[in-house]
């Protein structure tokens, strides 16, 4: 494992345990170069999962890419970055779970949607307004009603 810092392959394990989910492991490493420390995460290798985009185009899944939709739904909210592992986390075990080779683009942004809806009412929204592409004010306003009736 390269050291992060100063990119030297001269590192070692220091501590080893599981991590929150029990589905992977938390490695702290120290560079004996420059002695700095840095965790890594070991995960099991899954099947390659092919999203189908909107547009019909097939990609293979990139769990950054939902963590990047997420983070810009949360900007400036009051959501830890452990609360937004965690979404992303439980995401992924819906996604895999189904245990079939391609999901649509569309289930993934539901299943991110519906634990938004629980986490941050306001980042739910903006996330809802990017992935449901809200066309005037009166789409965006329908949307925050159905959050303000529940």
């Amino acid at each position: 494992m390269k050291c992060p810092y100063c990119g030297s392959d001269n590192t070692r394990v220091i501590d080893s345990r599981p991590a929150d989910d029990n589905y992977s492991i938390r490695r702290r490493r120290l560079c004996d170069d420059c002695q700095k420390r840095f965790t890594t995460y070991e995960k099991v290798e899954t099947i390659p999962l092919i999203v189908i985009k909107k547009d019909n185009n097939r990609e293979q899944y990139d769990r950054s890419k939902i963590e990047a939709g997420i983070l810009r739904a949360c900007h400036k909210r009051p959501v830890s970055a452990d609360k937004i592992n965690a979404l992303v986390d439980e995401v992924e075990v819906e996604v895999f779970g189904r245990e079939e080779k391609e999901i649509s683009s569309a289930e993934i942004g539901e299943f991110v949607m519906k634990r938004l809806q629980d986490l941050d009412p306001v980042a739910y929204v903006r996330f809802a307004s990017v992935y449901r592409e809200f066309k005037d004010v009166n789409t965006f306003m329908d949307e925050l009603k159905k959050i303000l009736d529940q």
